[in-house]
């Protein structure tokens, strides 16, 4: 019998099962209200349209949409979301050579990965960070730099003397970049403010730092003034720009991109080839033809709308059935998360399991940290439960809390 556990590789044994994977399970179980996952709520999808759009598309396009595609991804989808980039966010002069299209913006971490972390790389994260993000890049094996979040985003101090004791030591070429989520961050669902995104862009090119802006949540802004990309204010210099279409079209598609300089979008493209030769050419076309439409911003600001008062019937449940003193949680402009800070003496990794005895389920904190910390903290969503339900999920939560 052959012994399996010689045969992986380093970095297979880096692999970790994630926890909100496990919860997507539980979204599927009507026995239980999950905050757990992100996934966007059905209703917001366009699927009369999409499948207006997905017939012509087969029987019209069938020589492209059914058959092998550039590794680059379809030219006219990324022409289509070129003008997106100028039209929303400002960024003039991209060029189909600046965009890689991807199997959502899942894979253009991972490429981003694959692509600069050795095992002597330091990669810069916030404290929380992303899981999706911490699970790409931790398979390559570097070792992270962590930066804690504060309201207004990552805290620019310690990102500064970070990069100072780097620099001190001679290791400043090693970081490879810093990674970011500007606009209503997950798990904390903070936005940075326009004051830091300046000062990190000054901090990156003072020490010849790559910064990797992920913004999958921009567009789900829902009060507040909407604030320019980090690309946009570095005039694409020394950023790398991820997006993706499942928050606002459809994660079913599973297309994301990658924006910025040729070279590096040039290596993620050879670095995709090996992994999956292309992205689908079906769903490319489709959500290419579907943007062609015109309708997709009012489609987005019709899921808005159902993401704000879902976010304000969760905000009031906390208030009414949270009351235990030191708790307090954030209170996001967009996006689809809120970051709940329980005293320090209670552990959401522990309140799991009985939250989910009575039929609640939420990201507990120490999921969000590279050193798998005991956490007073959790994450819930509220983009996929109904109204409802979040005011009963929270009431119940509230009662296991105090408990």
């Amino acid at each position: 019998m052959v012994k399996l556990e010689k045969l992986f590789s380093k970095m297979s044994k880096r692999m970790k099962s994630s926890i909100i994977r496990e919860l997507l399970r539980d979204a599927a179980n009507t026995s239980i209200i999950s905050f757990g996952g992100g996934a966007p709520d059905p209703e917001t999808f366009d699927r009369n349209a999409l499948a207006e759009v997905a017939q012509k598309v087969l029987l019209d396009e069938y020589k492209v949409s059914l058959q092998y595609g550039a590794t680059e991804g379809d030219p006219i989808l990324k022409s289509e979301y070129i003008k997106i980039l100028d039209e929303r966010n400002g960024i003039k002069g991209l060029r189909q050579e600046n965009m890689l299209i991807t199997v959502g913006s899942q894979q253009a971490l991972d490429l981003m990965g694959k692509i600069f972390l050795d095992e002597d790389s330091y990669a810069m994260i916030s404290h929380p960070v992303y899981l999706g993000a911490a699970s790409a890049f931790r398979a390559y094996g570097p070792k992270f730099i962590t930066i804690d979040l504060e309201d207004d985003g990552m805290n620019i101090n310690q990102v500064e003397d970070a990069l100072k004791t780097l620099d001190k030591r001679g290791e400043i070429s090693k970081l490879k970049f810093i990674y970011t989520v500007p606009n209503f961050h997950n798990p904390a669902g903070v936005t940075m403010s326009l004051e830091k995104r300046r000062a990190l862009i000054e901090m990156a090119r003072k020490y010849d730092v790559l910064i990797l802006e992920d913004d999958p949540y921009g567009e789900l802004r829902y009060e507040g003034e909407r604030l320019p990309n980090i690309y946009k204010l570095a005039n694409g210099e020394g950023v790398m720009l991820l997006n993706t279409m499942s928050k606002v079209m459809s994660p079913g598609l599973r297309v994301g991109m990658i924006v910025g300089d040729e070279q590096i979008v040039a290596r993620a493209s050879l670095a995709k080839q090996g992994a999956d030769l292309c992205t689908p050419t079906l769903t490319q076309r489709i959500a290419a033809r579907y943007l062609q439409k015109g309708t997709i911003f009012n489609r987005i600001a019709q899921s808005a709308k159902i993401y704000k008062s879902k976010k304000d019937r969760m905000l009031r449940a906390l208030k009414d059935y949270v009351s235990i003193d030191g708790t307090r949680w954030t209170k996001p402009e967009g996006g689809l998360f809120i970051w709940l800070h329980l005293p320090e003496e209670y552990d959401t990794m522990e309140i799991f399991s009985k939250a989910k005895q009575v039929g609640v389920a939420y990201i507990p904190g120490s999921a969000f940290y590279i050193d798998d910390r005991k956490s007073s903290n959790l994450r819930l969503s509220f983009c996929l439960p109904t109204e409802e339900q979040i005011e009963e999920g929270i009431r119940r939560l509230g009662k296991v809390f105090k408990s």
